[in-house]
């Protein structure tokens, strides 16, 4: 997870200021000060992590212990880590001996702080716990809401802070480690984490994995559940349920190419294999980066192969945020405008630029649609924020993905496309399995691309209000689609009453954009002819769908209630469910509509999703 002003103001100059002002300001290699983690790695800092973990479905918890391997730099007496939710049964040092500790009284989202007692030699503390069954990262499904409807599910949701609910550590994006684990689930079930995975079901249900490479803990990740295996090459394939798999393996066949294309454009790809395993509906976002192994929501398959820039999106993370990671949640659009970015050149490589340009004007549509419903002056327009005292979910909005990618792309036409990839290939060379912040991103950027060219110092690169100003800059990058402009002529037509005809190999983008176009609010007799002519209540594509139920609500064509009701509690993703219980809510009675369908949805929606419904319902 994607203006006018005089440039008398440089980004380096604004950087300056800033690092002068800053409390952040931390030693040469040292984590960057992160609000939202009790950690003090200049203290003592994880490095490796080794897990042993029981999965009890009967008892949706998860017990046993991890291991952390430290280096205690400051030879002092204190391991600060974050927990939350957790119940702690013992904590054993290297040396066998029995550690105090000090779990601390829990604080709102961030959890409980917890103080080990160690010792100025402890390099390895051993943690004995067991996970409550509300732990926020944990979803634990009945057979009956998975796709086969045999077996429970598992899956885990660490980004932003929630590893802390099953795994005891340093729960910051600026901590890296590699990790050991051995998971026990029930027989007949298969384990898959962040990590090496096995690729056959384990008779005795115990998995082993290795993550050799240094992660973040956002990144830690676990599923269990029914699941089979299908590869497309030595490399990459696809895990699902087995009633999903082979409908998994069609959509996704591009999937070696997208691999080899990135590689391409910005170097190796450096984690070994790439998976994506296909989660139930309840997955509250469209994909996570785990590495090695892509979570992926069911509702990007189409059928049609349409939906799979999400995969892109996922992969292009390889680089941009798993690779090179942003050092605190303030800087999560080094994370995800790099990957919007990243992703938009992977697609146009393999579809085409009339694709990528159709796809581009569709994210400056609901990048401006989330600056108007902010507001152009507010904080959270700005691409480095300031979310001290917040949940740093607040801060995963279009702003991160979409206007980060709007300044790259508009930094990408000022200098020219070969030299802006050449910058980024060694951008993502030079900072490999490290975490950067904003300050450091801007300070690289002066220096290796902007300095010295006389040309580009007065350039709209250095226009100060795409990182640290509101609202989107005049220099913001103009983009223009011929085929999106097929779309608006038919949505015009149909408008003024005209006759208009099923147009032929249209995308999905020309679709949702055509519905874009239209009022917000049609008479029951145009939207009857549009559902007649159409089949939109009844289209199997999600994207679509979804706008088409939100225009439904709008202009109260209760011909789509069921459609909507289905949808609503079949399908778990916050991308859409927000649009749809928001007009929900904006229609006379609608709120307690809402309500209703919310009160048979909500168990099967994970705690990122029903976390941002409950507050709109409330």
């Amino acid at each position: 997870m994607r203006n006018s002003v005089l440039i008398a103001v440089t980004c380096l100059a604004l950087f300056v200021n800033y690092s002068c002002n800053t409390s952040d300001k931390t030693p040469e290699n040292m984590p960057a000060k992160d609000h939202h983690s009790f950690a003090h790695p200049e203290e003592a800092i994880v490095r490796h992590l080794d897990l042993n973990l029981q999965v009890d479905f009967k008892a949706q918890q998860l017990s046993g212990t991890a291991t952390l391997h430290i280096d205690n730099l400051a030879k002092g007496d204190k391991l600060h880590l974050d927990t939350r939710d957790l119940r702690i049964d013992s904590i054993v040092l290297d040396d066998g001996s029995v550690a105090k500790y000090d779990l601390m009284p829990a604080v709102p989202f961030l959890g409980s702080e917890l103080i080990v007692h160690i010792k100025p030699n402890t390099k390895k503390v051993r943690i004995t716990y067991t996970t409550s069954p509300q732990a926020a990262a944990l979803q634990w499904l009945s057979p009956e809401q998975t796709a086969g409807g045999k077996q429970p599910f598992l899956f885990t949701q660490s980004q932003a802070i929630l590893a802390r609910t099953w795994i005891p550590l340093q729960d910051s994006p600026g901590i890296r480690f590699t990790y050991k684990a051995e998971i026990s689930c029930p027989p007949g079930l298969m384990a898959l984490m962040s990590a090496e995975n096995d690729t056959v079901v384990h008779p005795d249900g115990v998995y082993k994995f290795n993550m050799p490479q240094a992660i973040p803990s956002y990144l830690m990740a676990l599923a269990v559940g029914d699941l089979k295996f299908s590869a497309y090459d030595n490399r990459s394939g696809v895990f699902a349920e087995p009633v999903t798999l082979d409908k998994a393996t069609y959509e996704f066949v591009d999937l070696p190419k997208m691999i080899k294309t990135a590689e391409e454009l910005y170097g190796p790809y450096a984690w070994g294999r790439y998976d994506v395993l296909v989660l139930p509906p309840s997955f509250p976002f469209g994909g996570m980066e785990n590495p090695r192994l892509t979570f992926a929501t069911p509702t990007i398959i189409a059928g049609d192969r349409s939906l799979v820039a999400l995969i892109a999106h996922e992969l292009a993370h390889s680089w941009s945020g798993n690779l090179v990671t942003n050092a605190t949640w303030n800087d999560f659009w080094l994370n995800e405008g790099f990957t919007v970015y990243f992703e938009a050149r992977i697609m146009e490589k393999l579809y085409g630029k009339d694709y990528e340009d159709m796809a581009t004007v569709l994210a400056e549509g609901e990048l401006r649609k989330t600056v108007a419903a902010l507001g152009e002056d507010n904080p959270d327009t700005r691409l480095y924020l300031n979310l001290e005292g917040r949940d740093p979910d607040d801060g995963m909005s279009d702003i991160a993905y979409e206007k980060g990618r709007f300044f790259l792309l508009n930094i990408e036409r000022a200098v020219g496309r070969e030299r802006w990839d050449t910058f980024l290939k060694q951008y993502f060379a030079e900072h490999a399995f490290q975490s950067i912040t904003t300050e450091q991103f801007l300070k690289y950027l002066e220096e290796n691309l902007i300095e010295g060219d006389g040309k580009l110092r007065n350039t709209k690169i250095r226009d100060s209000k795409w990182v640290f100003g509101t609202g989107l800059p005049d220099s913001f990058p103009k983009v223009h689609s011929v085929e999106l402009e097929k779309a608006k002529a038919l949505a015009i037509e149909f408008v003024e009453g005209r006759t208009i005809a099923p147009p032929g190999n249209w995308t999905t983008h020309h679709w949702v954009y055509f519905l874009r176009q239209l009022p917000q609010q049609l008479t029951l007799p145009q939207m009857e002819q549009l559902d007649k002519q159409f089949h939109f209540t009844d289209s199997g594509n999600s994207e679509i769908l979804c706008q088409w139920l939100e225009l439904c609500i709008r202009s109260n064509y209760t011909a789509a209630d069921t459609s909507l009701e289905k949808f609503l509690t079949s399908v778990g993703r916050r991308k859409f469910l927000k649009p749809l219980y928001a007009a929900l809510i904006e229609t006379p009675a609608g709120k307690e509509k809402a309500k209703a369908i919310y009160a048979k949805a909500r168990p099967g929606y994970h705690s990122v999703s029903s976390g941002t419904i409950d507050e709109m319902l409330q």
